[in-house]
């Protein structure tokens, strides 16, 4: 029976595998039809809100691009801070994570309004 550490490392990767997997689909969608050799480069916007671990999407898009157009391609993770509006002080903060206490008044009732995002920002291919 796996360990409590080791259940949360595959309920992590197992979050970003299904991400990475979308992304290939993304890229396989814009390059169909076309005259495309490789994909040479992927460009990703990640929000700080977004709950995805860099890291682990990394790993992950490593193993999903194999044997595809996009192996061996450049990915770069632009990261975008998170953001939220105080509706206690009225006030457009920098959040780290969701639920984040506001850093002007300490107050909790921060709604995010950006870094929650996640897209396919470019592809370059040859």
């Amino acid at each position: 029976m796996p360990s409590e550490d080791t259940g949360n490392i595959l309920g992590c990767c197992m979050h970003e595998m299904a991400l990475a997997e979308g992304i290939l689909q993304v890229v396989e969608d814009a390059v169909r039809g076309r005259d495309v050799k490789r994909v040479t480069e992927i460009r990703l916007e990640i929000g700080a809100l977004a709950g995805v671990e860099l890291e682990a999407l990394r790993f992950c898009l490593d193993v999903v691009l194999r044997d595809s157009l996009a192996e061996g391609a450049q990915v770069d993770l632009d990261p975008i801070p998170g953001e939220g509006w105080c509706l206690a002080c009225g006030e457009q903060v920098t959040i780290s994570e969701l639920f984040d206490a506001c850093p002007l008044c300490g107050g909790y009732q921060v709604q995010a309004t950006g870094g929650t995002e996640m897209r396919v920002k470019e592809i370059r291919v040859d």
